[in-house]
């Protein structure tokens, strides 16, 4: 019996590209979703073991809309973290040309990603949003009841993988404005197991700040900086209720096997119980996490066990 993996579709997206990444879904059935709630959606309802979400993009930061997904949606964990290189091409039908140009379909983001290029190549172009990568090109061959073209846009920025997938003309490669453009994507799945510190792994939470007053946030902040953890990631999201209240997406470098990652996290859970443990696991740039000797497993059981003697002659 075969396993299923959610990811945003279709075929040949960066989602996708991510997915392949991930050795335990080789061989399984793969489930193309529309939007990120379906994905964890599928995970939630069991039809799918996990799925792969984009969360961050070395560009444009968060991805809000996942991560709004894992502080609300309970019983969410992330197991494991993809990289995927970003970058785009024009394309449109058959026949059309660069000079033919007047209406591009792209997604928001990759829309921006791509638009000093756009400017000075087609500086009197127009933009139609799409709701993803791939489907801003593959509606450029959909075609209505007298076969006209269903879309009024006569190109659309795409994955350079799209052509091998729907028979479209690439008109331009590269035109990506920052080259170096990558998307990390997080595997995501109900299970509680935590993967096996590796040396090398990434901890994921989201809190609350328990009062809106001076220095709420330095104060949980403090949590990491007092025991020699670093922070990768930290950006605020409304909470929604009402202005001026945020929560927290943090990513830290260390395993919740790590004494000083646990530490950290009993910190924060006396500063505020509105924390969320998204989860432990292994980096997907592999680099061991580097801090200070005096944060190490050995010396937290030392300083223990200096307590414990000293209650003991009490």
């Amino acid at each position: 019996m075969t396993d299923t993996y959610s990811y945003l579709g279709p075929a040949g997206t960066f989602t996708e590209a991510a997915l392949r990444q991930v050795e335990a879904a080789q061989g399984q059935d793969w489930r193309a979703v529309s939007n990120i709630g379906e994905a964890l959606g599928d995970v939630v309802a069991g039809r799918s073991v996990a799925a792969v979400i984009a969360i961050e993009n070395s560009i444009d930061g968060g991805v809000s809309v996942a991560q709004d997904a894992l502080a609300t949606i309970p019983g969410l964990r992330i197991i494991g973290e993809y990289l995927v290189p970003i970058s785009f091409v024009l394309v449109a039908r058959p026949g059309t040309t660069l000079a033919d140009v007047t209406t591009i379909a792209a997604h928001p983001v990759a829309y921006a990603q791509c638009q000093g290029w756009l400017n000075a190549a087609l500086p009197a172009h127009h933009h139609l949003p799409a709701s993803s990568n791939v489907q801003s090109a593959t509606q450029l061959l959909e075609v209505d009841e007298a076969g006209n073209p269903a879309s009024i846009a006569d190109a659309a920025i795409a994955p350079p993988t799209i052509i091998d997938h729907y028979d479209l003309a690439v008109l331009a490669e590269g035109i990506i404005d920052n080259a170096a453009a990558v998307t990390r994507f997080a595997l995501v799945t109900t299970s509680t197991a935590i993967p096996a510190s590796t040396g090398a792994d990434k901890t994921s939470l989201i809190a609350e700040l328990p009062t809106d007053r001076a220095g709420s946030l330095v104060e949980m902040l403090e949590q990491f900086s007092t025991r020699g953890v670093n922070m990768s990631l930290l950006e605020s999201r409304p909470i929604g209720d009402e202005l001026g209240r945020h929560r927290f997406i943090v990513d830290v470098d260390g395993h919740i096997n790590d004494e000083r990652i646990a530490d950290a996290l009993q910190g924060v859970y006396r500063f505020t119980s509105k924390v969320v443990f998204l989860g432990s696991y292994p980096r997907a740039d592999r680099q061991p996490v580097l801090f200070d000797e005096r944060y190490s497993d050995a010396v937290y059981r030392e300083a223990r066990a200096w307590v414990a003697g000293l209650l003991s002659e009490s």
